[in-house]
């Protein structure tokens, strides 16, 4: 019996998908629950899989394609009979077999037309005469440098190369490429998520008056504390006691003080977060994506790192949900991992802010009338200026730095 494979519901704010690769073929058999294709939509991969045990029997979409929730992408045949192919076709997946059909065609080729003593004759000829008019010490030269004997121009007596021809050969060959050479470049089309991301960063820039405060921070306590609780840490929570669970505290005690930082706008609207759903930026092979920590002002600094370490596992194996990467208050994306001292970052619409952290480095600095070595970053936030003041962002940033300067702040709630 034939069955229809359709292209999963996607959700409300995706309006299509495209096909990103089969990884079956037409005829091909294939297991209950094994992945027949993978689908990309503008914040995930969907993976379609087989209803049970049958046979692909139709293909009706390429990778590339572009189709809509629902569309009938496949035609399976669960009867479990695989199609047969042709016994003279040779199969391209197996390299053994291209290469004995081609050694089958050379060898014929040789046996067909064999080299003719004249033309080989006069091959060793023309061999001869390009080099022959070369001396000892050119010939060792271009040996040396690469250099083609027959591209060089002698300028001894009747032609003849000479050593220093085949040195400014090689000099003008290494300062200038051929112009004969063409070098074209590689084209590469974007992949959906790529697309949605540049689309997204651009409409920011054009629609948002985005403007960009900096300061920095002294995590020497933030350090110390990680130093001596690290382990214990990580034997009771089963989890590492990183920096980025101290900064989305400090960031949800900071909105807390400053709302309109947590806002953001809805045409002449200004719409107001009573909760603090924290965007994290998150590397993956198809690009940065940004899954939400939900509700982070009810979180412990456990929670936080085991749910940012969940994350990072997710993203890389490409398993983050769409629930995962939807909605978000207020996002943190950390430069310093890559080694960035200093960056803006650019704001994750709807949203009206984002903090950027940076790479830690000891530096010299003025403490009490003395100058002493600290481990301090940069850090930045970018803001939406058409509803949040110069002020309130500065005020904003302090009350991170302060908080991350003197963690009891979190105990005390200061």
């Amino acid at each position: 019996m034939s069955v229809e494979i359709k292209v999963p519901l996607l959700p409300e704010s995706v309006p299509d998908a495209t096909m990103l690769r089969w990884h079956v073929k037409k005829g091909q058999q294939v297991r209950r629950d094994e992945n027949l294709v993978d689908i990309e939509t503008e914040k995930v991969v969907l993976e379609v899989p087989a209803p049970q045990d049958g046979v692909v029997s139709e293909i009706l979409y390429v990778e590339g394609d572009t189709v809509l929730a629902n569309d009938v992408i496949a035609i399976f045949d669960d009867s479990g009979t695989a199609v047969e192919t042709s016994s003279e076709t040779v199969p391209t997946d197996n390299p053994d077999a291209k290469l004995a059909a081609l050694d089958a065609v050379e060898t014929t080729t040789s046996k067909n037309h064999p080299e003719k003593p004249e033309t080989r004759l006069l091959d060793e000829s023309r061999e001869s005469s390009s080099t022959g008019s070369a001396g000892p010490a050119a010939k060792h030269a271009a040996a040396e440098t690469g250099v083609d004997l027959a591209q060089v121009s002698g300028t001894g007596p009747r032609g003849r190369i000479l050593k220093q021809d085949v040195l400014e050969q090689s000099r003008t060959s290494n300062e200038l490429p051929s112009l004969s050479q063409e070098r074209e470049p590689r084209r590469e089309p974007m992949s959906r998520l790529r697309r949605t991301i540049a689309g997204r960063l651009v409409n920011a820039q054009h629609e948002a008056a985005i403007l960009t405060t900096f300061n920095e921070v002294d995590l020497h306590e933030i350090k110390a504390i990680r130093a001596r609780y690290k382990e214990t840490f990580e034997k009771t929570h089963g989890a590492r006691l990183g920096f980025m669970s101290f900064f989305v505290k400090a960031c949800v005690e900071a909105l807390k003080r400053y709302p309109i930082i947590n806002a953001s706008v809805d045409e002449n609207d200004i719409l107001f977060h009573d909760y603090y759903d924290i965007g994290i930026a998150v590397s993956s092979p198809r690009g940065l994506v940004v899954p939400v920590l939900r509700d982070a002002q009810k979180l412990g600094l456990a929670e936080i790192e085991l749910a940012i370490a969940d994350f990072g596992d997710r993203a890389r194996n490409g398993n983050l949900g769409m629930d995962d990467l939807t909605g978000g208050t207020f996002t943190i994306t950390n430069g310093g991992v890559f080694g960035s001292m200093l960056s803006t970052p650019i704001l994750n619409p709807p949203q009206s802010a984002i903090l950027g952290m940076h790479k830690i480095q000891d530096r010299p600095v003025a403490l009490n009338g003395e100058v002493v070595i600290r481990p301090m970053m940069y850090i930045a936030l970018s803001y939406d200026h058409r509803i949040i003041d110069g002020a309130d962002a500065v005020s904003f940033l302090v009350a991170v730095k302060e908080t991350l300067e003197d963690p009891a702040r979190l105990l005390l709630e200061l």
